[in-house]
């Protein structure tokens, strides 16, 4: 089996032929391919690491949708003092196909 570990919005993720994978936003349109930087390769018992070895390997993918995260609501609270605060979040997100790995 063919995977690789790859760079994808501050995060490493370990994906193979034909995976969906969710990054934070790419910047580019549904439909469009993008290519993601690689840090390990491993193909069966070979394992290919080291910036010299991983300029010729090239991970592409598909996007197929933008998306936005669940909310996330940070609260803050101090007893007796009357200080509250609330905040929201929601990432934007990017679903991507894994097409190839060269």
């Amino acid at each position: 089996m063919v995977y690789a570990i790859v760079r994808a919005g501050g995060r490493q993720e370990k994906v193979s032929v034909g995976d969906l994978v969710t990054l934070d936003r790419v910047p580019a349109e549904a439909g469009s391919s993008v290519e993601l930087p690689a840090l390990m390769l491993v193909d069966g018992d070979k394992v290919t690491s080291g910036a010299e070895d991983l300029s010729k390997v090239k991970v592409s993918a598909e996007v197929i949708e933008h998306s936005r995260g669940k909310k996330i609501v940070i609260q803050k609270y101090k007893n007796k003092t009357g200080y509250k605060k609330r905040q929201g979040h929601r990432s934007e997100l990017t679903t991507v196909k894994v097409t190839e790995i060269k």
